[in-house]
Order: structure tokens, then C-alpha cells, then sequence
């Protein structure tokens, strides 16, 4: 399958500055995040670490432009996303980013195809390509025999490469994942990072979260955050 692959340098496909998010106010405030700052190269496979209530989630959320940080900047390709319009957030995740998310949200009675068909159709593909990026999506992640099948006929590693296919179909620059290893059995938790390697090796950038120490052994990066800060990066 091949990726965007950029022609710039060395510069970072993403940058966080002073990342504070912060929910409600007063004594009731909660600070999710208190001031991160990372840089995440082009072409790396990325983990965000960190217990429960850490702010790892929230920080996935701001990169892939889902919310806005009470404080900071973020730059996405060079572009600082934090003060953009609704619509222009919206365009930039379209675009340039694929999103997997723990609940997976693969529609049940649309086939393995179909859900990666609805997907570049939001995504604005062309739709004379519909077809081929969709089951380019799937032969990639090796589903492209099952792509007739829908979600409840497919084991959980099956769902979760239909919706990394999902993610990827239309070529994004990065993709965001949260947890997505989290449900499975260990064999099936390894096939998923498998393709994570396989999409880094064609040139896409992955950020995840996670808790599990098996990931850490096969991510280029890791940052780990403690109380809403980046207390390491390895």
C-alpha cells in the first residue's frame, strides 16, 4: 500500500507546546494536562503511556484536533491547529488523519467493505476509487478474503483491522489510536502492531495510547505521563 510520503526534511509531522487542558472551574476544576510538550518525527511509531486519569487520552484527543487545550499550541504539518474554524479542524482530520478509537464504532450491519467504503465517502474521496482504496485498505491488513463479512461474523482482531483498514483507506499523514490493543488476546494484540509496523515502514506516523508493557518494547518513542505532565520520554 502506499502512503503520503513526505519530501520535507526532518521536521516534525506533529508539536505540542505547554499543552494545558483543564474541565470546569473553581474548586471543581480538573487539570487533565498541566503543560506538555512533545515532538513526534515523521515515520515513527509513537506511545503515550500512563495509568488511568494520567491525561493520556485527553492529549490524544488534542492532537487529532477533537478538542481544543485550555492553554499551548499544536502544530500539525507545520500547521497550528489549536485556534482554527470548526469546519477547518473537521477538513484537517478528513484529510490527514485516520482515527481508531476503543469502541471501534464499525457500523454492525454494513460488511468489512462497506465500512471502509462509508468511511472514504466521508473522508472525500474520489469516488471512482472507492473500490480500489478500500480493498487495498483490507488486503493490507490482510482481511481482504473477509471483506463480505460484517463485524458480528469476524473474531475481535478481525474487527480491529477492519477498522484500522478503516483509518488508513484514504492515506492520512498520521493515524491516532486509543488503547487499540486493549481488548484483545495477546496473539491478536500482536497481529494489530503488525500492520501498526508495516503502515510506519511505508511512511505513516502512529500515536497510541497505552498501559501495556509489551508495547513498549516495539514503539520507536514512548511518553509516559504521570498527573497530567510528561514525567519521561524514552
Amino acid at each position: 500500500m502506499e502512503a503520503k510520503l513526505y519530501e520535507s526534511d526532518q521536521a516534525p509531522i506533529i508539536q505540542a507546546k505547554g499543552i494545558v487542558r483543564t474541565f470546569g472551574k473553581g474548586a471543581g476544576a480538573v487539570h487533565a494536562l498541566r503543560g506538555a510538550h512533545l515532538s513526534i518525527p515523521r515515520g515513527r511509531l509513537v506511545a503515550l503511556r500512563g495509568r488511568s486519569g494520567s491525561g493520556k487520552t485527553t492529549l490524544l484527543n488534542l492532537l487529532g484536533a477533537l478538542d481544543r487545550p485550555t492553554a499551548g499550541t499544536i502544530y500539525v504539518d507545520g500547521l497550528e491547529i489549536t485556534e482554527l474554524p470548526e469546519k477547518q479542524r473537521d477538513n484537517l482530520r478528513r484529510k490527514k488523519m485516520g482515527l481508531i478509537f476503543q469502541s471501534l464504532a464499525l457500523v454492525p450491519y454494513m460488511s468489512a467493505y462497506e465500512n471502509v467504503e462509508f468511511a472514504l465517502r466521508i473522508a472525500g474521496a474520489a469516488s471512482h476509487e472507492y473500490r480500489r482504496l478500500a480493498e487495498e485498505a483490507l488486503d493490507f491488513v490482510g482481511l481482504k478474503a473477509r471483506m463480505k463479512h460484517r463485524p458480528f461474523e469476524m473474531s475481535g482482531g478481525e474487527q480491529q483491522r477492519v477498522a484500522i483498514a478503516r483509518a488508513i483507506a484514504h492515506k492520512p499523514s498520521v493515524i491516532l489510536a486509543d488503547e487499540p490493543t486493549a481488548e484483545l488476546d495477546s496473539k491478536m494484540g500482536l497481529q494489530v502492531l503488525k500492520v501498526f509496523k508495516d503502515l510506519v515502514q511505508q511512511g505513516m506516523t502512529i500515536i497510541l495510547t497505552t498501559h501495556d508493557p509489551a508495547i513498549m518494547e516495539i514503539v520507536d518513542q514512548v511518553y509516559a505521563l504521570e498527573d497530567g505532565i510528561i514525567v519521561d520520554e524514552g
